[in-house]
């Protein structure tokens, strides 16, 4: 199945041969274990392509009769996020390629952002220039997302791109979208467990607690002490699971 964008079906042809030829083309932009992303130019528009590892057999099956692809996923919650005024780059077309056993591989296309850097720069660089305001602005931008029943099961210090727009304001967009859910309403468990993954540090969920409590009218110290203790639960299962994957590769080299 090929899908491209009304605004983008010009050039349907030309984004169909960059998929198909994208092990020798494109200029590579993430080459992961897992996925890879490269860019490419349409018609003076820079466009990123990802190619979603290929599934495991029991995932080639599921793809093909049960489950929606990452790559059509992805293109549906971003066309789903921008009609909700959210923050994702504008999508281009999604690519799924069968075969009789299942999907065999697939491609998510969307529009590419410069001048942005990962949410991550912030949490990490104590001295991040106007980290705190970065961080207030983050808040409300994922308030608003939670407002409006989006439950980002990815919401993690890599997977939202920030834009200095100047004068002291920040735009934000939400990549990797894939595992996302959309609801009626959200209730605060949920949406502190949805913001329990973007830091380790107690210093960021003061700043984020606080202003979240602000646009909320939720008690400052219940949102403080509900986000702190989902983070720390949160970190502690991240770190067993890191030590129990590197015991396992410890035993299988014996």
């Amino acid at each position: 199945m090929f899908v491209v964008k009304e605004t983008f079906s010009a050039f349907k042809e030309i984004i169909k041969e960059f998929i198909l030829n994208f092990e020798n083309s494109g200029e590579v932009f993430i080459n992961g274990n897992r996925n890879s992303i490269k860019l490419f130019q349409v018609n003076g528009q820079t466009i990123s392509i990802k190619s979603f590892k290929s599934p495991n057999l029991l995932n080639k099956i599921a793809y093909k009769y049960f489950r929606k692809s990452k790559a059509k996923r992805s293109f549906e919650y971003a066309s789903k996020l921008i009609n909700l005024n959210v923050g994702t780059p504008n999508p281009v077309a999604f690519y799924e390629n069968y075969d009789f056993i299942g999907l065999k591989d697939s491609y998510y296309a969307c529009e590419h952002l410069e001048k942005v850097f990962e949410f991550r720069a912030v949490e990490l660089d104590v001295n991040y220039p106007d980290a705190e305001n970065i961080l207030k602005q983050f808040t409300r931008f994922s308030y608003d997302m939670h407002q409006k029943g989006i439950e980002f099961l990815d919401h993690s210090p890599g997977n939202t791109l920030i834009k200095n727009e100047g004068n002291g304001n920040y735009s934000f967009y939400l990549v990797d979208l894939n595992r996302m859910n959309f609801h009626d309403e959200i209730d605060f468990k949920m949406r502190m467990k949805n913001l329990s993954r973007l830091t380790s540090k107690e210093r960021i969920v003061a700043i984020m607690s606080d202003e979240y409590a602000n646009l909320s009218g939720e008690n400052k110290n219940l949102v403080f002490t509900t986000l702190w203790k989902l983070t720390q639960e949160f970190q502690f299962r991240f770190y067993r699971k890191k030590r129990l994957k590197k015991k396992l590769k410890f035993w299988k080299k014996q």
